[in-house]
């Protein structure tokens, strides 16, 4: 322990702003509080001090920072009671101050010497840049003040967060500086000013000018005495963690600061001058990998690759037969041998690297980019390092997803700036609010808010084609595929177990029949993953070592792993056809409408709308005021009703003669849904599509989603059925309506003669609902528009 007397305030506070007195006696009365109430041992302990205290020194005694040599079996035992016991004084930064803390005069070696060594090279970062020793000073001794005799606690806490560059690292290292003042006691001198929350509430929650509570509130009526106890804490682990989470919120850095802070951040986690790292979030473009380091990237390997020309076909190789199986590499040393085995390090060893790891970065089970760790010597201890590195994974994940996220945001920019465009029926609108936005700016208002592009008593349309039973079709083509493979896993290990002899091959085909069995029935998303788990985990390092190390099994080995090709493989060829089908049948629709549109938009304006589902649904509003400049009717509203129901028709005829195509069979199903009240609808910014607005209009938009799934009243039969067009209504004028439009369809040969009128269940918070369902003529080819 030490007793040299540390000037704390680097002589930039040449007088003290409060009278104070060093002295023992606040301690020995929180001794006395503390044998009052202790049950342990302790008490014990505390009695001996306090006796010491009591009999060899006066307790009142104002003593000067210069004396404490004189006291030091006292400051010992102080130390003993008030840090851990087996706190070692080489490592804890403690020490003892003044009062107000202005002179150090007892502290442990530990203290000492990083004051001693750093005090001049401290930067302390939680404060303002010009802010003074001598100003936080007043602010402690204001804090203090407020909190003991008046009972207010500022946001301002006792504590400083200083850095310094290591000499030795040439790394950043940070500390906190925390005050304990619960031995300090304020004398007041005189009468306490009279002090309201109002009149000091700027200072408590801010680092706001100290003049404001020096005019209320004076400090020669006090007087501090005791002494105040100084801890240092080395967080700079934890600050570099969060100088990462801020860096991924701080949305004011470019993406290249961005990577730079986070690099540095990772490199003061290392504690190792000599370990640098790399980071490349998977970018693509139309699902094919792209590589650029200028796009958000800090990659050493694609830095490398691009300097000694390895070859792009190479480097893709590579990274596809990683995204294959992703999993963490070390190379502590990069030799001939390693390169024999992996090509892509001979550019590595070009560039002067001695070490290289490389670890995948997953961000919601989704394999997101990498993280390289390197050294241009060599590293020993890359166990030691992951450790460290463990906590930052989901923010270098957050990262990377982020880089990505901004990068198809870019890419989308693009395409909406240079090839997109609104549809006319309703460009004039966003037109008309665009100016009117330009001209508030113009007139030089801070950021003026843009208008709502919104439509007023439109009339609503709403289709659904879906593909039935999707789901079903979903499951039957997976368990189909893992059928597949697994027949063809058992096939290769019964081969294997013929011509090598293991125990374990014999237990990998009992394994693999139990999963024969088990996905005989419906298969559920933790079963895929499952054996998806036991497949990449167990059966495929076995099948690859085997595939390396005996060139006569590699043929039947291959067969298992070409099945595997999510391209070409047997074991994805259902769900492969059941994409393939379920994209025609799509392509086909939104090929349809599209054209189909047309003739919509030639009789009335209306703004057209189409999403994606398993199938393809539809919105269509019109009204007066989508084209005020044309008087709107009635009969323009019964006209599109007419051709929805026609085009619904000529849609379940389409898909119905694309069977032949199908490489697996579906059927599609129709629902309309009448509604003949207008409502409200607006463009939602941060969707980039039209909603409806007002609790009655919203209501309709609930609705829509409830009925594609509804069932005929007192039966277990859905509404929507393949070959029928359902019409969903509330009202029986709108029945009516509709009877008439079918039956001029019928005799036009689209609808068979089988028209229904049904009650349908009530839906949570939807009674009442009925429906027309109409059966559509197959046997007529399709009938002209």
């Amino acid at each position: 322990m030490h007793t040299e007397v540390l000037n704390i305030s680097k002589n930039e506070c040449s007088i003290c702003q409060v009278e104070t007195c060093l002295t023992f006696n606040p301690f020995v009365e929180h001794l006395k509080e503390r044998i009052a109430t202790e049950k342990t041992l302790k008490s014990e302990f505390y009695r001996y001090v306090l006796g010491r205290f009591e009999h060899d020194i006066c307790i009142d005694l104002d003593m000067r920072p210069s004396d404490a040599e004189k006291y030091r079996e006292m400051l010992e035992l102080i130390y003993s009671i008030l840090t851990p016991p087996i706190a070692n004084e080489k490592e804890f930064y403690w020490a003892l101050s003044t009062p107000v803390p202005d002179k150090i005069f007892f502290s442990t070696e530990a203290f000492y010497d990083f004051h001693s060594s750093h005090h001049s090279n401290l930067y302390a970062l939680n404060v303002p840049k010009n802010d003074m020793f001598s100003d936080r000073q007043k602010r402690f001794i204001y804090n203090l003040i407020l909190e003991r005799m008046y009972g207010f606690s500022t946001a301002m806490k006792n504590e400083l967060l200083f850095s310094y560059e290591d000499p030795e690292t040439g790394l950043s290292r940070y500390f906190n500086i925390v005050t304990d003042p619960r031995f300090v006691e304020i004398e007041l001198n005189g009468e306490l000013p009279e002090l309201s929350f109002d009149t000091i509430e700027p200072y408590l929650h801010s680092h706001a000018s100290l003049e404001l509570i020096e005019q209320v509130l004076p400090l020669n009526i006090f007087k501090f005495k005791g002494f105040s106890i100084i801890s240092l804490t080395d967080i700079t682990l934890t600050h570099a963690l969060e100088n990462i989470r801020t860096e991924l919120v701080n949305h004011s850095s470019n993406e290249d600061e961005q990577y730079a802070h986070v690099i540095s951040s990772l490199k003061t986690l290392a504690e190792s001058p000599g370990i640098e790292f790399g980071l490349m979030p998977f970018l693509t473009i139309n699902n094919e990998p792209i590589f650029d380091n200028d796009e958000c990237s800090k990659s050493i390997l694609l830095k490398a690759a691009k300097e000694f020309n390895l070859a792009e076909e190479t480097f893709d190789a590579v990274v596809d037969d990683y995204n294959q199986n992703p999993r963490p590499i070390f190379f502590n040393s990069i030799t001939d041998e390693k390169i024999g085995k992996f090509p892509f390090l001979q550019v590595l060893k070009q560039a002067g690297i001695k070490s290289y790891g490389i670890f995948p970065v997953y961000y919601n089970k989704k394999n997101v980019g990498i993280m390289e760790v390197y050294s241009y010597k060599e590293i020993v201890f890359y166990e030691k390092l992951l450790s460290k590195l463990q906590a930052t994974i989901p923010l270098i994940a957050q990262l990377l997803q982020n880089s990505i996220d901004q990068f198809e945001a870019r890419i989308a920019g693009v395409i909406k700036h240079k090839f997109t465009s609104l549809q006319p029926s309703v460009q004039w609108k966003f037109n008309e609010v665009a100016w009117n936005y330009l001209k508030e700016k113009r007139r030089k208002k801070k950021n003026p808010e843009i208008e709502t592009v919104s439509f007023s008593h439109v009339y609503p349309l709403f289709g659904a084609i879906d593909i039935r039973n999707s789901t079903v079709e979903r499951n039957s083509a997976l368990q189909e595929d893992l059928k597949s493979l697994l027949t063809i896993l058992i096939d290769t290990l019964r081969h294997l177990n013929e011509h090598i002899h293991l125990s374990l091959t014999g237990k990998l085909v009992s394994k693999c029949e139990e999963w024969l069995e088990r996905i005989s029935g419906y298969i559920t998303t933790n079963d895929e993953l499952m054996l998806d788990t036991f497949l990449h985990n167990e059966v495929n390092p076995f099948l690859q070592h085997f595939r390396n190390n005996y060139p006569a099994e590699r043929e039947i080995i291959d067969l298992y792993f070409d099945a595997m090709n999510e391209e070409t493989g047997a074991s994805f060829e259902h769900r492969r056809g059941l994409e393939t089908s379920m994209q025609l049948i799509n392509t086909s629709i939104n090929q349809y409408l599209e054209q189909a549109q047309t003739e919509v938009q030639e009789s009335f304006p209306c703004y057209f709308e189409k999403f994606r589902t398993d199938g393809v649904e539809y919105d269509i509003y019109i009204g007066q005021s989508i084209a005020p400049q044309r008087v709107f009717d009635t009969l323009y509203l019964k006209n599109i009703r007419l051709w929805q129901l026609r085009s619904m028709a000529e849609i379940a005829r389409m898909t119905n003669d694309l069977s032949e195509q199908l490489s697996r069979p579906l059927q599609t199903t129709h629902l309309i849904f009448i509604h003949s009240n207008p409502i409200d609808i607006s463009f939602r910014n941060d969707e980039r599509r039209f909603d409806v607005e007002g609790a009655y209009n919203i209501r309709y938009e609930v609705i829509k989603k409830r009925i594609d799934k509804v069932l005929i009243a007192g039966t277990f039969e859905r509404l929507t059925q393949p070959g029928k067009i359902a019409m969903v209504y509330f009202n029986p004028t709108e029945a009516a309506e509709y009877d008439e439009y079918i039956r001029y369809l019928q005799v036009q040969g689209y609808l068979l003669d089988d028209l229904e009128y049904l009650e349908l269940e009530e839906l949570q918070g939807v009674s009442g609902l009925k429906a027309l369902r109409v059966g559509v003529n197959y046997q007529l080819p399709l009938l002209s528009k």
